[in-house]
């Protein structure tokens, strides 16, 4: 079946052929618990009632439309979210990967402005990934992604996460930008330090140095907040989302706030298919049902059962537990793909992150019911060995 993909994958070997709920279903009808979502995606879980009814009724209106003519569905989903993201104005893309880019641009474009040129470079962490265009793995504090892509856009310095002087001595006459998740996912989950969340706002600030939060994976709810940086207490320049904000359709965002909001003008970036209507619909259903207070208060009360659970598990081949909300994840002593196979044999979908952690991105929508039957199936497995 895969014969005419190019081999960028390790693929699982399992064929889904539908989903309901938080269950996927192969080709054979064997049903998987599924704490994946498409890597943060899918988070209102499979055939959710509000995306069924968006997808509907707007691809009975209009699929697309370009972006030389207004479009009131897209024109709401603006407005939602960034009311959603309290900030001031959003450009509409497709991906993550385009969302940084657009935020690049827009710490480049501010710099030059305001100082002639003489700040261009980016600051980002040791242990980031912000995407797989040129550009973006640029900003990718991760050599392996590097391997064989150069040369590199220039202009970008890293950081290690965590390292407030060193953070301090980077942010210099030189720099733009400094772009960060909050939540490193791809290294393991990792959730940044609040001394250092707080450090860097307050360096920026002080040096008019645009604070750009990468919340790709970790924002629209994810973390049991609209977005991470709420919960650090700091208000972003630029964000950049996509992944779940349109539960399933590709769509991504990059917003910014006073400082940043009027830098791109007119000719300055574009997207064919960014903020297309299906996308849009899709989007003001998800923000319809996860910006909401108890909604959010959910997210964050699982995630904790979550965590408490695997920590509970007291099992030698884990070696450390950590998360925010429905992101989090656990360091084996084992290699994790293996424990990932020996899970899809057992219904359960999970990730990796790294060669010995797993990563665990359950729908929204998980019960504690469904978190207790991923528990013993993972504790059963690791008890096996």
């Amino acid at each position: 079946m895969a014969d005419y993909f190019m081999n960028t994958y390790h693929r699982l070997p399992v064929t889904f052929v539908r989903g309901e709920g938080c269950y996927l279903f192969d080709d054979a009808g064997k049903e998987h618990l599924d704490f994946s979502s498409g890597i943060a995606v899918n988070c209102l879980g499979h055939r959710h009632p509000a995306l069924l009814k968006a997808v509907r009724e707007q691809s009975e209106k209009l699929l697309h439309v370009s972006n030389y003519y207004q479009c009131g569905t897209s024109a709401a989903f603006a407005r939602n979210i960034t009311q959603a993201a309290g900030m001031k104005k959003v450009f509409l893309c497709n991906s993550g990967a385009e969302a940084n880019e657009g935020a690049c641009k827009v710490a480049r474009k501010y710099s030059a402005k305001k100082y002639g040129g003489k700040r261009h470079v980016i600051v980002t962490l040791e242990g980031s990934f912000h995407g797989r265009t040129i550009t973006t793995l640029s900003a990718t504090g991760q050599p392996k992604f590097h391997q064989n892509f150069g040369p590199f856009t220039p202009g970008f310095r890293f950081v290690k996460a965590g390292d407030i002087a060193g953070l301090d001595m980077a942010l210099d006459e030189k720099v733009a930008g400094l772009l960060i998740e909050p939540v490193q996912g791809e290294s393991g989950v990792i959730p940044m330090p609040q001394e250092f969340m707080t450090a860097a706002a307050e360096i920026c600030a002080k040096r008019d140095i645009l604070l750009m939060l990468d919340e790709i994976q970790c924002g629209n709810g994810r973390t049991g907040a609209y977005l991470a940086a709420t919960q650090y207490g700091v208000q972003p320049d630029v964000v950049t989302l996509a992944k779940g904000i349109a539960g399933g359709i590709p769509c991504g965002a990059f917003l910014a706030d006073d400082k940043a909001a009027g830098v791109l003008e007119v000719g300055d970036h574009g997207s064919t298919f960014g903020g297309n209507p299906l996308a849009a619909a899709c989007g003001n259903a998800v923000l319809e049902i996860v910006n909401n207070k108890a909604f959010l208060a959910e997210i964050a009360e699982k995630g904790a059962y979550f965590i408490d659970g695997l920590k509970a598990l007291n099992s030698p081949k884990i070696t450390a537990v950590r998360g925010m909300g429905l992101i989090s994840a656990c360091d084996l002593t084992v290699d994790a793909w293996p424990v990932l196979e020996k899970a899809l044999d057992a219904g359960l979908l999970m990730l990796s992150a790294g060669a010995k952690t797993l990563r665990f991105l359950p729908p929204y929508i998980i019960t504690k019911e469904e978190i207790d039957k991923a528990l013993q199936i993972l504790d059963e497995i690791l008890r096996k060995g």
